[in-house]
C-alpha cells in the first residue's frame, strides 16, 4: 500500500511540475517571441530565420524558471494534500514524515542531474545553433528597417537615412554613408529611391543624386539621374560570434584549467583554440560555470523546503502563517541562488565556499525536519 501511495505523490507532483513548466513557459516564449520578431523586422531577416531563433530559445527559458516551478509545484501540491486530508491517509497506513521527505529528496537528484544536462549541454547547444541560424542567414527585407526621419547601421558598415516613405515603399530624399575602409567613406544623396530585385539580387535603386567618396585624402564628386546601389552578399551588425553562454561546457572547463595552469603571459597562447577564453572574459566563465553545475544543486533544497508544512497540521492556528514562512524561504532562496553569481571570483576557496552554500542549506534544513518530527512524535 505505501508503494501506491508513494507511485501517487509522485505522480501528483510530476503532473502538476510538468503542466506548470511547459504552460509558464509557453506563455514567456510567447512574449518573447514577439520581441524576436520585432528585432527581425528591423534586421530584415526571413521569417523562417525568426521561427527557427525563437524556438531554439525554448530550452533557455525552461532552464531558468525550472527552479522556481518545481519548488512552487511541491508546495502548492502538499498544501493541497493537506487540506484534502490526503496526507492523513500517509500517516495512518504508518509511512513516516522523514520517509516522505527522503522519497521526494532521492527524486528530487535526478531533477538536479536533468537540470545540469540541461543548463550545461542542451542550452549552450540550442543557444549556438540559433546563433549559427543568424551567422548563414542573409538579410532579405531591405524594405522593413528603413524607417522614415531615422538612421538606420542595421548594415555593417553602411548607414540609411530616408526623410519620407510612402505606403508603396518608394523613398524621399536619401541618405547613404558608407564605410570603405577606416579613412575612407563614400556619401551619396539622392531624390528618391526604391528597393528591387535585379537579376535575384536586391537593389536599391536611386533617382537624381549625387556621390562623393573619399579616398586616399582624394574627394570625388559625380552626379547621377539613376544609380543602383547593390546590396547583395551584405552582413548585418548583429552579433554574430559566439557568446559565453553558447561556448561548450567542455571548452569552458579547459578555459579555467588553463588559467589556473599557465601564468598570465602564457595563458591566451595556450588557449587559441577556445572561444572567448580571455583573461578580461574569465571573470564571465567562472559565472557560466555556475549557472550550469552549481545553481541545479539548490533543486533538493526547493525539494525539502515545502515539507516545513508537514510540521503542522490545517487545524494549528499557525498553519497559515507556515504557509506563508515557507514561501517566504523558497522564494528567498531562489533570489540567493541567482544574486550569489556576483561574488564569483578567480579565488577556489572563495568559489568552493560559494559552491557548497546549498548542501550547507540542505542539511541545515534537513535536520531541523528530521529533528521537529521526532520532538512531534515523542509528543503524541
Amino acid at each position: 500500500m505505501k508503494k501506491i501511495l508513494f507511485r501517487k505523490l509522485l505522480l501528483d507532483y510530476l503532473t502538476f511540475f510538468l503542466l506548470a513548466l511547459i504552460s509558464t513557459g509557453t506563455v514567456i516564449w510567447v512574449f518573447q517571441a514577439v520581441n524576436f520578431l520585432d528585432i527581425m523586422i528591423e534586421d530584415g531577416r526571413d521569417y523562417l530565420v525568426y521561427l527557427n531563433y525563437s524556438l531554439l530559445n525554448f530550452p533557455k527559458i525552461l532552464s531558468k524558471i525550472f527552479p522556481f516551478i518545481l519548488f512552487f509545484s511541491l508546495y502548492y501540491v502538499t498544501i493541497k494534500y493537506e487540506l484534502n486530508n490526503e496526507l492523513m491517509i500517509f500517516w495512518n497506513f504508518g509511512v513516516n514524515k522523514i520517509d516522505v521527505i527522503n522519497f521526494i529528496l532521492k527524486f528530487s537528484l535526478l531533477l538536479m542531474i536533468l537540470q545540469i544536462f540541461l543548463n550545461s549541454y542542451v542550452v549552450p547547444h540550442s543557444q549556438d545553433l540559433a546563433r549559427s541560424f543568424l551567422r548563414t542567414s542573409t538579410v532579405n527585407f531591405f524594405d522593413n528597417f528603413v524607417k522614415p526621419k531615422k538612421f538606420n547601421d542595421t548594415i555593417k558598415g553602411l548607414t540609411i537615412y530616408a526623410d519620407r516613405k510612402d505606403k508603396n515603399g518608394k523613398l524621399n530624399n536619401l541618405y547613404l554613408k558608407k564605410q570603405i575602409k577606416k579613412n575612407e567613406f563614400q556619401i551619396t544623396y539622392a531624390k528618391r529611391g526604391e528597393f528591387r530585385q535585379v537579376r535575384n539580387n536586391p537593389v536599391l535603386v536611386l533617382y537624381e543624386g549625387a556621390t562623393i567618396t573619399s579616398k586616399e585624402n582624394k574627394i570625388t564628386n559625380i552626379s547621377f539621374s539613376q544609380s543602383d546601389f547593390s546590396l547583395a552578399n551584405v552582413e548585418t551588425n548583429t552579433t554574430t560570434y559566439k557568446k559565453t553562454q553558447e561556448i561548450a561546457s567542455t571548452k569552458l572547463l579547459k578555459c579555467i584549467n588553463n588559467f589556473y595552469k599557465f601564468e598570465n603571459k602564457k595563458f591566451e597562447s595556450n588557449s587559441d583554440n577556445i572561444e572567448n577564453c580571455r583573461l578580461e572574459n574569465i571573470q564571465n566563465i567562472f559565472k557560466e560555470i555556475y549557472k550550469r553545475f552549481v545553481i541545479p544543486f539548490y533543486i533538493p533544497l526547493l525539494s525539502v523546503i515545502p515539507f516545513l508544512l508537514i510540521i503542522l497540521s490545517k487545524e494549528n492556528s499557525n498553519y497559515q502563517k507556515l504557509k506563508f514562512f515557507t514561501f517566504l524561504i523558497g522564494f528567498f532562496v531562489i533570489v540567493f541562488s541567482e544574486t550569489t553569481i556576483r561574488f564569483i571570483s578567480k579565488t577556489t576557496i572563495h568559489n568552493i565556499g560559494i559552491f557548497l552554500i546549498p548542501v550547507i542549506f540542505l542539511l541545515l534544513i534537513y535536520l531541523f525536519l528530521s529533528n521537529k518530527i521526532k520532538t512531534n512524535f515523542k509528543n503524541l
